[in-house]
């Protein structure tokens, strides 16, 4: 990994700093439970409007269209923005599942 620095202090790096955010994704056929990885200083929104096709979720649960009956577990799982429904939160979700 090389760091540049400019002339005012900022670095530069060829590694792309993120942070993990536990989400729920509604897909037309699934439900997911997992970790999305999203840049600092960035809104989840900004993630789901990126040109690429696929993102990236690791440590993922897919579970039946409701989300009760667990499929498989994976690592690692690319998934095609488009397919996407709704993304929410897992910390929102509990919070209204508890209410």
């Amino acid at each position: 990994m090389t760091t540049h620095y400019d002339e005012k202090g900022k670095f530069f790096t060829d590694v792309i700093s993120k942070e993990t955010v536990p989400v729920i994704i509604q897909t037309i056929t699934n439900r997911i439970h997992g970790m999305m990885h999203v840049r600092h200083e960035s809104r989840l929104k900004d993630e789901l409007n990126d040109e690429e096709t696929f993102m990236a979720i690791t440590n993922a649960t897919i579970y039946d269209i409701g989300g009760k009956e667990e499929q498989y577990q994976r690592g690692f799982l690319a998934i095609n923005r488009t397919s996407i429904v709704w993304l929410v939160l897992e910390s929102e979700a509990e919070v209204k599942a508890k209410v």
